[in-house]
């Protein structure tokens, strides 16, 4: 039977094959990674018949390995994160003397006693999405998933069997996979998917990039004792962020040891017995255990067969959806990264769980993208919601209040770290309400996203204003900044390049 769901108010039939036609599953997903699995679980619990197809697991993704779980889980943020922590304790550690740990003068780092730690939890989670599959009900199969036709799949298993099956609606969760520059000898480099499986850790690492993942393993190698050339082609890194917090992000790398190279791209690697050879386009040379692209990603689109059915990609060969994530084949639909509308996981999740509630559970609702936190995972992290300065100065028309606090915080202050929290609101001057939030700092993370709830609400200054803060905190700066920085006019058509 078609389903309806709500569209602007008027009813509109969900249908993905002919009436009266017998599938084999409601909804078969290509895809098992963040996105793929809670649509697989949210549609399952409207009563879907459910399948979903997974290449078999590997660290370190290809055509033909990934693993239930994508790449947050298996090769991205959980795994990055988890060497985060290992690199921020050498920091910890320095500290910790002047708060009266007699510690040692040489402290050993053993990588591979982390490395193995790693794995064991990304094993344990990819053991827990199939779980959550399987409690809800999905039909689990590993192997390549491609589209023979409108509803149509096809997924070649291990041994090269074929399967087919039909299905009312199909989703595509693919995701992504890391790119490599187009320079001789770029085969010497790795991509951040062997970065967090290296056998040893680099003495000598050169980054090329500078975007989240280029500055979160720069901090980690650092963190851990190597040393680290960042080299990105920008004056700043993370480009696309606040321009005040990259330069608080690009001072604070710097401060922990990480050699900066902006304006600078790599021309060339060559393999010596010294190790890689890496040349600059300004002819500088440097020598590297490990070289670590870290240029982007490009959708996963390449082997899904889209072609044959005539699903539409942009040039990137991302898939082209409609607000409700369908393509412009009826019965397809795509979420996440395969996307290229905002690369996050939790965004993914969320494109996820939209389309299950507008397409089983008779609901019709739009993924909104405003006001969403994000963080960079460097050491001390960056966090944002909202717009920042310079999107803020082309998106209104009035004038701006721009709050910031710069400050030392209280750990420091026993510590002697030289290391400031910057924090920072971006505020509407006519209606007062708070437009984007910043901080660069310990915590970022964890404050941001309360921050984010009350965006997301749209909370005025004065209520920041009239908040109490908790003290001693940092977060308490965000309800007390009561001067205004600056007054910058809006309208304009801010250039930075930056």
């Amino acid at each position: 039977m078609a389903r309806k769901m709500l569209i602007d108010g008027e009813a509109e039939l969900v249908q993905g094959g002919e009436e009266g036609t017998n599938f084999d599953f409601d909804l078969f997903i290509i895809g098992a990674g963040s996105g793929g699995v809670r649509a697989a679980r949210f549609s399952a619990n409207f009563g879907a018949k459910v399948g979903i197809c997974e290449l078999p697991f590997h660290p370190i993704s290809s055509e033909t390995v990934g693993g239930v779980g994508g790449t947050c889980v298996i090769r991205g943020c959980v795994p990055k994160k988890i060497l985060v922590y290992g690199g921020s304790y050498r920091g910890e550690l320095e500290d910790a003397r002047n708060y009266g740990w007699e510690l040692n003068e040489k402290i050993d780092f053993n990588w591979k006693k982390l490395l193995q730690k790693k794995t064991d939890e990304i094993n344990r989670l990819n053991g827990i999405y199939k779980r959550l599959l399987s409690n809800a009900g999905v039909k689990l199969f590993e192997g390549e998933g491609k589209i023979v036709g409108p509803n149509e799949v096809e997924v070649t298993q291990l041994d090269g069997t074929k399967l087919s099956y039909s299905a009312k609606h199909i989703l595509i969760a693919t995701g992504g996979r890391a790119q490599r520059p187009n320079i001789p000898g770029q085969e010497l480099g790795i991509t951040s998917d062997e970065a967090l499986s290296l056998e040893e850790l680099p003495k000598n690492a050169v980054i090329l990039g500078g975007g989240y993942i280029a500055v979160e393993f720069a901090s980690i190698w650092r963190g851990m004792g190597s040393t680290v050339h960042l080299v990105f082609r920008k004056e700043l890194p993370l480009r696309g962020f606040d321009d005040e917090m990259r330069a608080v992000v690009a001072r604070n790398l710097e401060g922990r040891g990480i050699n900066l190279h902006p304006r600078t791209t790599l021309t060339q690697l060559i393999k010596t017995e010294d190790g890689i050879k890496v040349i600059t386009d300004h002819g500088e040379e440097l020598i590297a255990d490990v070289v670590l692209f870290a240029t982007g990603r490009a959708p996963n689109s390449k082997r899904l067969n889209l072609e044959s059915v005539g699903v539409e990609l942009d040039k990137t060969g991302a898939i082209k959806v409609d607000e409700y994530s369908r393509t412009n084949i009826p019965s397809i639909w795509a979420v996440g990264d395969v996307t290229n509308r905002m690369n996050l996981t939790p965004v993914a999740l969320m494109e996820a769980s939209c389309f299950a509630k507008t397409v089983f559970g008779g609901q019709s609702i739009k993924v909104d993208y405003s006001n969403i936190a994000c963080a960079v995972f460097c050491i001390p992290p960056l966090s944002v919601v909202g717009l920042s300065e310079e999107q803020a100065i082309e998106q209104t028309k009035g004038d701006l209040l721009v709050f910031t606090s710069t400050f030392n915080p209280l750990k420091n202050t026993i510590s002697g770290r030289q290391e400031k929290t910057v924090m920072k609101l971006v505020v509407d001057a006519e209606t007062d309400k708070v437009l984007g939030a910043s901080m660069c700092g310990p915590d970022a993370p964890e404050i941001i996203q309360g921050i984010a709830i009350a965006l997301k609400c749209g909370a005025t200054k004065a209520q920041f204003d009239s908040t109490v803060g908790i003290h001693p905190s940092a977060a308490e700066e965000f309800v007390t900044m009561r001067s205004v920085t600056r007054r910058v006019t809006g309208g304009g058509k801010p250039k930075t390049n930056l």
